[in-house]
């Protein structure tokens, strides 16, 4: 399951978080997570951006849970990441374990994205990879990831927030790759659809269609 260095670094990272000052660290982590898209904590964020099919997403995320006996009483959407996890935590081993494997390749591109920052947070997401079972091209996430610009700048934050100019006669575009991850100029556009899509298990879908 998790290798021996991984369980090394867990065990590194959760001494260095509990050493920590309790505000500091809630500030670090908001600082980190909740500061531009690329390190989003919600699934459907790096899926569907803000296109409409993100809520569909999550009417059916929602409806696997409910199916599994799993309420959502938290405030927090449903594809929100420690969310998921507390999810598969009530699954059996084999469901959790294919489940973490549905979404590994955008659980790699937060881990690199983390290491590109040289953020210690990486370890989580290492960890569900190691457990998912799943082997991914972190060589090629880990290039992309590289040839992105930083979307947590004051700059970036700024000009995300900025007003645009609406012209009701431009085409409306949906850049869209079945091939793995998308090479695009700007890999956080948010009208088009994320990196690499979240693969559902056709027994569950078949489930919710027949709630």
């Amino acid at each position: 399951m998790i290798s021996q260095r991984n369980k090394l670094a867990l065990v590194e990272f959760i001494q260095q978080l509990t050493s920590r000052d309790l505000y500091d660290a809630q500030e670090s982590y908001d600082l980190l997570f909740d500061r531009g898209r690329a390190l989003s904590l919600l699934l459907f964020e790096h899926v569907h951006g803000e296109s409409r099919d993100r809520g569909q997403a999550m009417v059916d995320l929602m409806g696997i849970y409910q199916s599994h006996g799993f309420e959502n009483n938290s405030e927090q959407l449903p594809d929100y990441i420690p969310l998921y996890l507390e999810f598969l935590s009530e699954q059996e081993p084999t469901f959790a374990q294919e489940w973490l494997g549905d979404i590994c390749h955008l659980i790699t591109m937060l881990s690199e994205r983390l290491i590109d920052r040289e953020c210690h947070y990486s370890t989580l997401f290492d960890a569900l990879i190691d457990i998912s079972g799943v082997e991914v091209n972190r060589t090629e996430i880990a290039e992309v990831v590289k040839q992105e610009a930083r979307d947590d700048t004051k700059e970036a934050i700024d000009k995300e927030w900025e007003d645009k100019e609406i012209k009701f006669d431009d085409p409306v575009t949906n850049d869209c790759s079945s091939n793995g991850l998308i090479k695009s100029k700007n890999a956080l556009d948010p009208n088009a659809i994320q990196q690499i899509p979240i693969k559902w298990h056709a027994a569950d879908a078949a489930q919710v269609a027949g709630l």
